[in-house]
């Protein structure tokens, strides 16, 4: 029998300990701060930014949202960063991307505050967490691992695939795994054998970005876990990398799209603007 993870109802549990974490902070004077900063009209972005926005508020992270014209300048938004960077009362900073194309995206995530990158993309967050010292993550990885470890099976030895090496989600959260001591294989586009790999995987994380990537018609192992990190659209509708309901009854735990990653990931968006704003006020 296959279990489904649901994304939905582990964050509603996680984000009542954030909100209680966060009354206990709000008692001491100090109010958990994130500014989201978004540059033009993207309907997407815009939605992104609005689902995060909402989810804040619910859990009474105050949440400011910076919206610019689609024409600044790169050296603008850099200078419009450095505000955020030195006013003591921010907490957190997330630059909603895609960036339109004339800035250059490298030159902005690498100006945010270190102890403010929420999203963890910044050089030293990342070379803290290839370390094994980050506390910054970023929060696909972080809710990735958080479903892995909602079924109460143990990570350490077991056999990890990663399908995907982007330095947002499958590099990340192969670092992760390795930190738990599985035995991580990150695949790609170039990798061969790749049934042979999924046929021998103890865990399974996809994270391509092409819809049912995972048909179905793959040989899995029986007590295998699913995560798909899949966001893709077919025909107006959401659907993820793996072709759930053929997986049914062949793996032991598998999560959906919508209502798996998805949630989880704002969920630790608000863990991370706790994170940092634990780290302002020691």
């Amino acid at each position: 029998m296959t279990e489904i993870i649901s994304g939905t109802s582990l964050a509603k549990r996680l984000r009542e300990e954030i909100k209680q974490e966060v009354e206990i902070l709000r008692e001491k004077n100090i109010v958990p701060t994130l500014a989201v900063v978004i540059v033009g009209n993207n309907k997407a972005s815009l939605s992104y930014v609005n689902f995060k926005h909402k989810a804040c508020l619910e859990n009474n992270i105050k949440s400011i949202k910076v919206e610019l014209d689609e024409n600044i300048t790169t050296e603008e938004l850099v200078n419009e960063i450095n505000k955020l960077n030195t006013d003591n009362t921010i907490n957190g900073i997330l630059v909603q991307l895609p960036l339109p194309q004339s800035i250059d995206e490298e030159k902005i995530l690498n100006a945010i505050n270190p102890e403010k990158d929420v999203d963890g993309f910044h050089p030293i967050n990342v070379g803290k967490l290839v370390a094994g010292s980050a506390e910054l993550i970023p929060c696909t990885p972080l809710g990735i691992m958080e479903m892995i470890k909602s079924t109460g099976e143990i990570i350490e030895g077991k056999l990890v695939l990663v399908i995907g090496r982007s330095n947002i989600v499958g590099k990340p959260v192969s670092t992760l795994l390795l930190q738990e001591n599985a035995t991580v294989i990150t695949a790609h586009s170039k990798t061969k054998k790749l049934d042979t790999l999924i046929e021998n995987a103890d865990i399974i994380v996809s994270c391509v970005g092409k819809a049912h990537f995972l048909s179905g018609n793959e040989k899995v192992k029986e007590n295998c876990i699913i995560i798909d990190v899949g966001n893709n659209y077919v025909n107006g509708k959401l659907v993820g990398d793996v072709n759930l309901e053929k997986f049914i009854g062949k793996a032991a735990y598998i999560s959906p799209v919508p209502g798996g990653v998805g949630p989880l990931t704002i969920t630790m968006l608000m863990r991370n603007t706790l994170v940092a704003t634990y780290k302002m006020n020691k």
